[in-house]
């Protein structure tokens, strides 16, 4: 058919990629079932292309739209379908298409990849379009679905045909803050943790809302929804546990099903093995009960993989009693799974934040004489002027709730352990301070006993357990403040206002999309089943029903500057500040594996946001222009973390610094942190008595029953004293599922399609990074293998590669994700 003018119609040759709806899909409300032999009828799938350079007047100018086209001639490879399909359109009158439409008349859904238009224009060459989307039948949409360009545009410099569908897309991603979400919807919007209790099902089960106040501040969550709870309508009411992973989330955010098959999977895995290490101990002396440490080898798998079994962590794989010794306990402060809390010791004896009017005299009571004579000749005023030594401090934390914790069945101390850099690099421990409040009321202050290194007797018992008190308070600390206040809760924010308000065009979306895949997802499953009251969480570390309130009070102190890692390295005493070193820092532990690595791939990703972010910031005027870009920051601080909106520290984001220094936060955060701090959960943990949850007793005095057994038989006592064998099975199921990568795992410097941006130069950037991380690989393994860096495999003989860029799939103990995933 010939046009009006000179020009005749072309015929646009273009293919499609999608995926349809498996049955391992769990988020429909359908009968997944129903969906096995379900197939696309291309006829009822209609794209329009829109113009990108021509557009209809009106009140607003919108790109033209072509002819209506449709799916044919599908091609099938796996689980997906090529379609192909021709469109007509008319260059002279048209232009360059910049977006398309797309309307699904199916009864079901289908994951939509990719659009390639063959021959776009005679100058362009072809022209790609990345969806990565999930496109409902069209009557669940309130309007038609958009796809655009591969294209980086600011806002100011979007082609004007393309403007009003750019804004109009970010609308219907907010939503309008009412009704419940259903799982088509994509709606991305801002909620209080006010879903973690369930006092309908049980008054005990109530929990506090937070966020939203000064007593309780947290970042927020997505939000669902769903109904009040009928008992307390400022919490929202739960999904039953066999729903769980019905709970919304935008449909965009959910798990892939590959993914979603491997977790199951795992998941079943865990579960099986949980209850076959039960049904094996029906047959000991003590049901319920380790009686030894052999008993605790027999769950693990003893060279072939053995039957419902546990994987042998790593921390005793090579030397199954080194996890004992005194070195491995501090070197696991450097380069174990909580990296992130030794400080250096600044003043002798240590000093207590906490209120003396509610508290008392909380000073530390670690004396001198007990010291002394452990710092190889210096005294402890020379020690600390040479930064020798440190500090692993749960004093301050765990001090305000230890009264009413140690009325429940689980026992704690507040924890202090002091150390000693050594001339070979190793940090030695010197005495570890266990407090508990006076019997006589919190004014009184701390009640302390105070343990030092010893080799044989009850002594030596008592120090092991002094140990294992102060690993049950940093393993509770990793899991609650380290692990998910500081990655996943932290992040969630980010990842909302992110597809609230930078459109896919916007430079700064394509950037941090890939680091937020999976986390709103994983995050709304551990509301659901792991961090709810009566949850995993609160079975198996030491504040039990407390957890996610102590989270809200550690949020108070969370800066967002700070979460750099040079400036946190530098806050905690362990690095100071140089401008004349690489990283602007240096290290006062030079063998510190995490901080040694951390700094390389900080520098990596700091160095190719830097690149990037060049390419579209000419100047501090074009950061303070970017509309998308001030709506997007203002929202994170107001809102996404509102109640700590009125910060002194939150960078302006008026010059391209602060927004590169804030990228480079935010990737860190998502990516290389959370690897550090969540994929060496069963490597280091999964040996239950290297990283016990919780304690069963308190120190026994002498003269008691407890402390003559100890006397008799230590490793009974030990083992009375820590997690009960149920339990430590529980708490080590999950990690282990936690700690496993999926076989869909993306790593960080990888895409998960090459042609992610039109951009060359970005391209070529992206591409220099990737190489980059590929040399810090390599440095790492010979780190690893220079005998000289004591840290980096200690007693235990286990390589520090938490940092380690990339994996293959499973239970690996290296490999940084792109994203918050699992």
């Amino acid at each position: 058919m010939a046009s009006t003018g000179k020009c005749l119609n072309k015929m646009v040759n273009g293919t499609v990629l999608l995926m349809k709806k498996t049955p391992l899909d769990l988020g429909s409300s359908e009968l997944a079932a129903a969906h096995q032999g379900y197939e696309i009828i291309g006829q009822k799938v209609i794209l329009q292309l829109i113009s990108s350079v021509h557009g209809d007047q009106g009140k607003k100018l919108k790109g033209k739209l072509g002819n209506p086209s449709h799916l044919e001639d599908e091609n099938k490879s796996g689980s997906d379908s090529k379609y192909s399909v021709t469109f007509e359109w008319d260059h002279e009158r048209l232009g360059v298409p910049g977006a398309f439409i797309i309307k699904n008349s199916n009864p079901s859904e289908f994951f939509l990849k990719s659009l390639t238009l063959e021959v776009a224009d005679p100058n362009q060459g072809s022209l790609h379009f990345v969806c990565n989307s999930w496109v409902y039948p069209a009557e669940k949409y309130e309007s038609d679905r958009i796809f655009f360009v591969n294209q980086a545009w600011l806002p100011s410099e979007t082609p004007a045909a393309l403007r009003w569908y750019r804004e109009d897309e970010l609308l219907h991603l907010r939503g309008n803050g009412t009704r419940k979400l259903e799982e088509w919807d994509r709606v991305y919007d801002y909620d209080c943790y006010n879903d973690l209790g369930d006092p309908d099902n049980d008054p005990l089960l109530a929990r506090p809302v937070l966020g939203g106040s000064a007593e309780y501040p947290y970042p927020r969550r997505g939000r669902t929804g769903r109904s009040p709870s009928k008992t307390d309508p400022k919490s929202e009411s739960r999904l039953p546990q066999i729903a769980s992973f019905a709970i919304y989330v935008p449909r965009d955010e959910r798990f892939s099903p590959l993914k979603m098959t491997d977790v199951l999977s795992n998941a079943q895995k865990a579960i099986a093995q949980l209850f076959a290490s039960q049904l094996a101990a029906l047959g000991n002396l003590t049901l319920n009960e380790f009686n030894n440490f052999e008993d605790i080898m027999k769950v693990y798998e003893a060279g072939a993989p053995g039957f419902l079994k546990y994987p042998t962590p790593h921390v005793i794989r090579e030397e199954n009693s080194a996890w004992m010794s005194d070195e491995e306990f501090g070197r696991e402060m450097l380069a174990g799974l909580n990296p992130v809390c030794i400080s250096g010791l600044k003043e002798f004896p240590a000093t207590s934040k906490l209120d003396p009017k509610i508290y008392g005299d909380q000073t530390s009571k670690i004396t001198r004489d007990q010291m002394q004579n452990q710092l190889g000749g210096l005294t402890i005023e020379k020690a600390i002027e040479a930064n020798r030594l440190f500090i692993l401090n749960y004093h301050d934390i765990v001090m305000p709730y230890a009264r009413k914790l140690n009325m429940s069945p689980s026992k704690i101390y507040a924890s202090r352990t002091v150390l000693f850099l050594q001339e070979d690099g190793t940090l030695k421990p010197l005495a570890i301070e266990l407090s508990l409040p006076h019997p006589d009321g919190d004014q009184f202050g701390a009640i302390s006993k105070v343990f030092t290194p010893a080799e044989t007797g009850v002594e030596y018992a008592l120090w092991q357990i002094a140990k294992a008190f102060v690993a049950i308070n940093d393993s509770g600390v990793h899991q609650l403040l380290s692990h998910w206040l500081h990655t996943h809760a932290s992040v969630e924010p980010f990842v909302i206002a992110t597809h609230r308000q930078l459109s896919v065009l916007h430079p700064i979306y394509k950037l941090l999309h890939p680091h937020f895949r999976d986390t709103m997802h994983i995050n709304a499953l551990a509301r659901q089943a792991v961090l709810n009251a009566g949850g995993i969480v609160e079975k198996t570390v030491f504040p039990g029903p407390l957890s996610m309130e102590l989270t809200s009070i550690a949020y108070r102190d969370w800066v967002f500057p700070d979460q750099a890692l040079p400036a946190e390295l530098v806050s905690r005493g362990v690095a100071v500040k140089d401008p004349a070193s690489k990283h602007g820092v240096s290290l006062l532990i030079e063998d510190y594996p995490y901080a040694v690595d951390g700094l390389e791939i900080w520098s990596a990703i700091k160095s190719w946001v830097q690149e990037y972010t060049s390419l579209y910031y000419g100047s501090d005027d074009v950061v303070l222009k970017d509309t998308e870009l001030q709506a997007w920051w203002k929202e994170l601080r107001e809102v996404g973390h509102g109640d700590k909106k009125d910060e002194p520290w939150w960078p302006k984001m008026q010059t391209r610094q602060e927004l590169i220094d804030s990228l480079t936060i935010i990737i860190w955060m998502a990516s290389a942190l959370h690897a550090a701090v969540n994929f060496g959960q069963y490597p280091y943990g999964g040996f239950a008595p290297n990283r016990p949850g919780m304690n069963r007793r308190l120190i026994p005095d002498p003269g008691t029953i407890e402390f003559e057994e100890l006397k008799m038989n230590p490793i009974k006592g030990y083992l009375k004293t820590i997690t009960p064998q149920f339990q430590t099975l529980i708490g080590i199921s999950a990690l282990e599922v936690l700690s496993t990568h999926t076989s869909d795992e993306i790593y960080l410097g990888q895409r998960d399609a090459a042609d992610w941006t039109k951009d060359k130069e970005a391209l070529k950037a992206f591409e220099k990074f990737g190489k980059n991380l590929t040399q810090i690989e390599e440095n790492i393994s010979m780190m690893n293998n220079d005998m000289e860096l004591k840290n980096r495999t200690g007693p235990v003989k286990m390589p520090y590669t938490l940092l380690y860029p990339t994996s293959e799939p499973g239970l690996t103990a290296k490999g940084i994700p792109n994203s918050i995933s699992i």
